[in-house]
């Protein structure tokens, strides 16, 4: 991606360096979880796990539902306290917010056709552990949206991770993370989100992960779209796409259950199939079209 000497976004909060609330120290308590909090039905949980949750819950002050929840959307809940010394404006800083800028100008650019004001977002640099309005995380939790601060939260030590656990390299498969994590906050001001997070608490968790699922492939095809925009400005090199499309193919559900347990189990899935990430982000990126990304009306 060709994405140097391009405008960076101001809409970048960097704590990297800072100190929380945690009562465990500087490092905080590192709960043991996986991509997307701890793993649900048929994932390797058990009631002494849950126990152990319900306890850190307490002693943090947060709601448990944090810790529980799947996907990288988070749930409202407290807030922030302190920051200290942030880090320098490095190489990788510096990607974060020309990708952030690129998918501003390309919302901005929808919305605006639409007669709509896109309201962007501010993403927030961290390392180790953060508090959100959805509560607190660690980097094991990985990138995620919290729609109650409307903000885009990313320890950019996922993106070794992706190279190095989920062999899922590349600058563009950086990109597509970022995208992603913007299609929420989309997904937020359209009323997406709202409207998910009210009729979830009346569903059934294996309902839940099946909406669930489909708000994931909305944000996968969101990211395809501002692929489209970015490809149009002549920003793509050759492979990139490839490197977004081998990114959804790693962290699909059925690849990553298979990574981690030797077995997958559907009805735990709660972001889709590695196929289904990978054709939802292809139908955006060709069509360039967001009503394109319907995933409520389609069949999956």
């Amino acid at each position: 991606m060709e994405w140097r000497g391009r405008r960076q976004s101001s809409n970048v909060e960097d704590r990297r360096g800072a100190r929380g609330r945690s009562p465990f120290g500087r490092g905080g308590l590192r709960i043991p979880v996986g991509r997307g909090g701890v793993r649900r039905a048929g994932g390797g949980i058990g009631i002494g796990g849950i126990i152990i949750i319900l306890i850190v819950s307490w002693v943090l002050g947060i709601n448990p539902l944090t810790l529980l929840s799947g996907g990288d959307i988070g749930l409202d809940s407290g807030g922030y306290e302190q920051q200290a010394g942030a880090p320098a404006n490095d190489e990788t800083t510096a990607f974060i917010r020309t990708v952030l800028a690129e998918t501003e100008d390309t919302w901005n650019g929808i919305f605006q056709a639409s007669g709509e004001d896109y309201q962007e977002p501010t993403l927030v640099l961290f390392s180790g552990q953060v508090e959100s309005a959805c509560g607190f995380a660690s980097s094991a939790t990985g990138p995620f949206y919290c729609p109650g601060d409307r903000k885009v939260y990313l320890d950019t030590s996922f993106f070794q991770e992706l190279e190095r656990q989920f062999d899922a390299s590349g600058d563009f498969a950086q990109a597509y993370v970022i995208a992603h994590e913007v299609g929420h906050h989309v997904q937020n001001l359209i009323g997406v989100l709202p409207r998910f997070n009210q009729a979830r608490q009346r569903m059934s968790e294996v309902e839940a992960n099946q909406m669930s699922v489909r708000v994931e492939l909305q944000a996968d095809c969101f990211a395809g779209v501002w692929g489209k925009f970015t490809d149009q400005r002549g920003l793509l090199e050759q492979g990139d796409i490839e490197e977004a499309l081998n990114a959804a193919r790693q962290i699909g559900d059925d690849t990553l259950q298979r990574r981690s347990q030797g077995y997958v189990v559907p009805e735990s899935f709660n972001h889709g199939t590695s196929a289904q990430r990978m054709e939802w982000f292809r139908r955006g990126f060709e069509s360039g079209d967001v009503n394109s990304c319907d995933t409520f009306s389609a069949e999956l």
